[in-house]
């Protein structure tokens, strides 16, 4: 009997040792925090859970306790910053301790295998995978992608001008053919049929899915992470989707390799990566998902951004839509689509697109979180190590000290001097060392379909039976990580037979110069 009792007490504290080396940390982070609580920001004393919208929360927290919130979520402190210029004192200045991320067990580990540089925590690995994308995305390079940028802008005017009730699909299909041609030197002819971009949607979905904080108890208690997958059917969901990943991305870069062997491959961004995978010393893997990065994030922030600026011109079409065009016939005249080389000069269409990522941002949540690496105090206030650090756009973009009445689309509020930190005038790609490297592909495919759309057609609020303009709703918008605007009606109609004409003649033109991608997606769609 006494022999029994030695082995469950052995048993029991060997249990007892193990959680308190497992927990260790957590239970030191807390107690640290005990001792400094009265030096954290302000916050709750409790949490809203379940919100499908929780950007919305974070702006009444900002509204009642400021410019920087504190939460505790779950054992890890949250810092939510509602000010560009605390965004920028935090994310920019000190981005020597504010570059790391959180640790992402489901989305980062299970699911990608660590091989995702944008959730990557601040070492090695992110910055051989910071340097390809930079060195692939700089302003310099994303330049050159231009001509694919503008051809795809000429189908995509044809497509609203002989199909305008689809324009979420024209949009759709826009942003992906420029982002896969870019990538992997191949277009995307019919978005809902492409096997590449279904199986992409889908990868984006588990990720998305995955990343919900709270969901899944493996990121409170990662030892969890070590448990079969037989025993852990959200384990071995994630494992049977990086299967899928793996073999989208290897299948996209062995096309790639086969064509650049047979000398038919144009330049894309897949070929500059196996032209430095030696010089890096990255393996295969890495290469293939590195190329998969802008493929993923690309695609839904360009078509969701074109798709609010449609919805700010049903919403207030005598706003700011008469005044651009005066300026883009003034500049660019009538026998011609605006270009590239016309922008410089075309200040208020600028100004719009400025103010279409300013209104509706699509990374609302204002992308992946970033985290502390090291004790810092800002204003007096103690922000631990180790936080998880959130700068959510609904609330930055909205301040209305930056911006009075924030819901107007006012692109007004562009032109001139004002004082917001850094040259943009506002934060739509994020900050420091993690700011958006496709942030340059997006913006000019936001602002060259903007001055294409706004020269060649009309776009009014859709007429009902009646004959009475149909209403839309500015608030409507999507949940999840990028937010972008739910199903809405608009008419789209040509400035009259001569711009329809140029469109027509530009179409035709384009279709050509664009054969040598369309050979290469008729291979594998």
């Amino acid at each position: 009997m006494l022999g029994l009792q030695l082995v469950v007490f052995s048993l029991g504290a060997a249990v007892a040792l193990a959680y308190l080396v497992l927990e260790y940390p957590r239970l030191r982070q807390q107690w640290r925090l005990y001792n400094r609580r009265s030096q954290l920001p302000p916050g709750p004393q409790t949490l809203k859970t379940g919100l499908e919208k929780p950007w919305l929360w974070f702006r009444e927290l900002h509204q009642q306790y400021g410019d920087v919130v504190y939460l505790q979520m779950g054992p890890t402190p949250t810092i939510v910053l509602g000010s560009a210029q605390a965004a920028w004192d935090l994310l920019e200045k000190r981005g020597a301790i504010y570059s790391s991320r959180p640790r992402f067990i489901m989305g980062g580990e299970l699911l990608s295998g660590g091989l995702r540089g944008l959730m990557a925590p601040y070492d090695g690995f992110w910055r051989r995978w910071r340097k390809l994308l930079h060195s692939g995305f700089m302003q310099r390079q994303s330049e050159s992608y231009r001509p694919v940028q503008s051809l795809e802008s000429k189908v995509l005017m044809h497509d609203l001008l002989t199909d305008p009730a689809r324009f979420r699909t024209h949009l759709e299909r826009y942003a992906a053919s420029v982002i896969v041609t870019v990538t992997y030197g191949r277009r995307v002819l019919d978005v809902h049929n492409d096997v590449v971009v279904r199986m992409n949607a889908e990868s984006m979905d588990r990720l998305t899915q995955v990343n919900i904080p709270g969901k899944f108890a493996v990121e409170r208690y990662p030892a969890l992470k070590y448990v079969p997958s037989i025993f852990a059917p959200w384990k071995a969901q994630v494992l049977e989707q990086r299967r899928k990943d793996i073999e989208m991305y290897t299948g996209l870069m062995n096309d790639v390799r086969q064509r650049m062997a047979a000398g038919v491959l144009p330049d894309c961004f897949a070929k500059h990566l196996l032209d430095e995978q030696a010089n890096l010393g990255m393996s295969d893997l890495e290469i293939a998902y590195t190329a998969g990065s802008p493929f993923g994030a690309g695609v839904e922030t360009s078509a969701g951004s074109l798709a609010s600026f449609l919805l700010a011109c049903v919403k207030f079409p005598d706003r700011f839509i008469p005044t651009a065009q005066a300026e883009l016939d003034r500049v660019v005249g009538r026998d011609r689509l605006p270009t590239f080389a016309d922008l410089p000069a075309l200040d208020y269409v600028r100004a719009i697109v400025s103010e279409t990522l300013r209104w509706r941002p699509v990374a609302v949540l204002g992308g992946t979180p970033h985290a502390s690496t090291a004790d810092d105090v800002y204003k007096g206030m103690f922000i631990p190590k180790g936080s998880t650090v959130i700068a959510p756009l609904w609330s930055i973009h909205l301040n209305e000290a930056d911006f009075p009445e924030p819901h107007e689309f006012r692109p007004e509020r562009f032109l001139g001097e004002r004082d917001y930190p850094g040259n943009l005038g506002h934060s739509a790609f994020g900050w420091g060392r993690r700011i958006c490297p496709g942030m340059h592909l997006g913006s000019a495919s936001v602002a060259i379909n903007i001055a294409r759309i706004l020269w060649a057609f009309d776009v009014k609020p859709a007429l009902d039976k009646a004959g009475k303009p149909v209403d839309v709703d500015i608030f409507a918008y999507s949940n999840g990580f990028n937010s972008v605007p739910l199903p809405f009606k608009c008419s789209i109609t040509p400035r009259s037979e001569k711009h329809a004409a140029v469109v027509k003649r530009e179409y035709q033109g384009a279709l050509g110069e664009l054969q040598v991608y369309t050979a290469a997606s008729n291979q594998i769609s």
